[in-house]
């Protein structure tokens, strides 16, 4: 039998906060948008009918969890545009799948409690 891989402490704290960030609805949408490629406030607070005061909210929790990268435009920089950051969410779902991984659900034959102190 293979040797069971487990997610180490730093990948869990990461994926939590990776989690996190994602579990609010909103956050979710935002990203899933972002997944399509840059976009500005704007358009974001357009699509999703969000007010922009929560936008930014949401927008700042996502590039916290490393989900998300912003930048200035080069000729105005009161435009902002936010993109998936590709290489943490690559690393992120590398993490998930290991975690999420069914190959390493394996049977324990030596169970306590009563089941334990059966034998078949």
């Amino acid at each position: 039998m293979s040797a069971v891989v487990r997610v180490d402490d730093v990948a869990v704290t990461t994926l939590v906060q990776v989690l996190k960030a994602l579990a609010d609805p909103n956050r979710l949408r935002i990203f899933d948008r972002l997944m399509s490629g840059d976009s500005c406030n704007c358009e974001l607070t357009e699509q999703l009918a969000l007010a922009p005061n929560l936008l930014s909210h949401h927008l700042r929790i996502l590039r916290q969890a490393g989900l998300i990268t912003a930048r200035r435009d080069a000729l105005d920089g009161r435009w902002i545009y936010y993109a998936v950051n590709e290489t943490a969410v690559s690393q992120y779902r590398d993490a998930l799948n290991t975690l999420l991984d069914p190959a390493r659900i394996q049977p324990r034959p030596d169970l306590c409690g009563p089941e334990g102190q059966t034998t078949l």
